[in-house]
């Protein structure tokens, strides 16, 4: 007795499938919107020595080689976080982050995550 072959696939699993993967992107894109930093852009002042005496916003400074600098002076990565927290404690208007053009996403985001540990919850970016 000779078997017959099977030459049909059947794609109801595979269907099943698909349509629980529709539902759980579906049920989590409504999520992944709600998520994200708000952002406010400064106004570009012409002088900044003035700016920096009117309020008392911190500034940091992220060069091309993507090392920190807090008053003039470079910030190591490792003590970042402790040093905006003192640093904000003193100037409570906000964070200013003057990333250079050269500078990498990844050293402007680092600053934007500790800033947000730190509990600064005002962050401008500018590209200097």
């Amino acid at each position: 007795m000779k078997r017959q072959t099977f030459n049909e696939i059947n794609i109801t699993p595979l269907t099943d499938i698909f349509l629980v993967l529709l539902i759980i992107m579906m049920v989590i894109a409504p999520i992944l919107d709600q998520q994200g930093l708000s952002l406010a852009v400064p106004e570009y002042v012409e002088d900044n020595n003035s700016q920096a005496q009117d309020n008392k916003i911190l500034t940091v400074k992220v060069s091309a080689d993507d090392k920190y600098y807090i008053n003039n002076s470079q910030v190591d990565e490792k003590n970042l976080i402790e040093v905006i927290k003192q640093e904000s404690q003193e100037k409570s208007d906000g964070l200013l982050i003057e990333a250079n053009g050269q500078s990498s996403h990844k050293s402007v985001v680092k600053v934007m995550d500790v800033a947000r540990n730190a509990g600064v919850t005002s962050i401008s970016i500018v590209e200097m």
